[in-house]
């Protein structure tokens, strides 16, 4: 027998439990100002929620009487089901905070530098605070020795860039990043808001060697667009990079907040290639054999949320 898929299942009325818990509370107590007390509201929302809910319903729930309110002949016949939907709500959620409660053990984190430095000191802090048995172990690397450890299982997740349209069925989209042509203060071409792609034509470029993820996808655009790259010296190290932006007025091209903290002191510029634009996707990625399972759901989870509230600061753009 083929069972239907769970994308399947339609909500409309009972998208909201909220409200069936007033529908199932004035039922039980017989009364709007009974029920008010109980749910800790007010008997003017709580009638203009129940007058809501029979609106959505296309029928009456309750019977106006002097004495207060009674269950109509439908009110009647889905008390019941409501009554055990509410239940079973409330088991899961208990179920899930007990899962979270009872998240245990080593979770290690394979990151970007430039990544890592933004998002550890703000998930140790959540960690420390929501998962107390969680023990945080983190690793920084290059793109390449981070691949190597999810797929050594020597990490639990990995937080990486990929370059193009896709990824994996396995790995999930934390957020959409531009890259940003990065000059050194008062410089006239970052000054500018955006800068067209062809524009890094010869420029002096600082930049990471081959093989590497970023130059990769530089080399290839480039050539695409029919310009060169000249980088005039190479290094892996972030901090490097924007020292020497800044220092010896060269180039390199970054996301926005590898350099947040420069950008905000004045210590470098940062304009936003467009034309075209040059993205990466920041992934989440398990390893294959991972951790403790609820501690890992429970680290990635908070590593979402962290994210999230970065997207809203201007980091980058998240779709959730």
């Amino acid at each position: 027998m083929q069972h239907p898929k769970a994308t399947s299942i339609q909500l409309d009325v009972t998208a909201s439990l909220q409200k069936w818990r007033a529908f199932l509370a004035i039922g039980e107590l017989g009364s709007l100002t009974r029920a008010a007390l109980f749910l800790n509201s007010n008997q003017s929302l709580l009638s203009r929620q129940l007058n809501a809910l029979e609106r959505e319903c296309g029928t009456r729930l309750f019977v106006r009487t002097g004495r207060g309110v009674e269950l109509s002949d439908v009110g009647q016949r889905i008390f019941p089901q409501v009554r055990a939907l509410l239940a079973d709500a409330e088991q899961l959620e208990n179920e899930i905070r007990e899962q979270a409660r009872d998240a245990s053990g080593r979770v290690t984190l394979g990151t970007l530098p430039s990544i890592g430095h933004h998002l550890v000191g703000q998930l140790f802090t959540e960690v420390r605070a929501r998962y107390p048995g969680v023990n945080l172990k983190v690793l920084e690397g290059s793109s390449g020795q981070v691949e190597e450890w999810l797929a050594d299982a020597r990490v639990d997740i990995g937080i990486l860039y990929r370059y193009g349209g896709t990824l994996p069925e396995h790995e999930q989209c934390l957020a959409t990043v531009d890259s940003y042509l990065i000059g050194p203060a008062g410089d006239r071409l970052t000054a500018q808001e955006e800068v067209p792609f062809r524009s890094l034509h010869e420029l002096p470029f600082i930049l990471p060697s081959a093989p590497n993820g970023l130059r990769t996808a530089l080399d290839s655009m480039a050539r695409q667009e029919h310009i060169t790259l000249a980088p005039v010296i190479e290094a892996d190290s972030l901090p490097l990079q924007a020292s020497l932006v800044a220092r010896e007025r060269l180039y390199t091209v970054l996301p926005l907040h590898a350099v947040w903290t420069e950008v905000g002191k004045g210590e470098v510029q940062a304009a936003r290639i467009v034309d075209p634009p040059f993205q990466r996707t920041v992934a989440l990625v398990f390893a294959k054999t991972k951790g403790p399972a609820k501690a890992v759901s429970a680290i990635a989870g908070l590593i979402g949320e962290i994210v999230d509230r970065m997207a809203r600061d201007g980091m980058w753009r998240t779709d959730r």
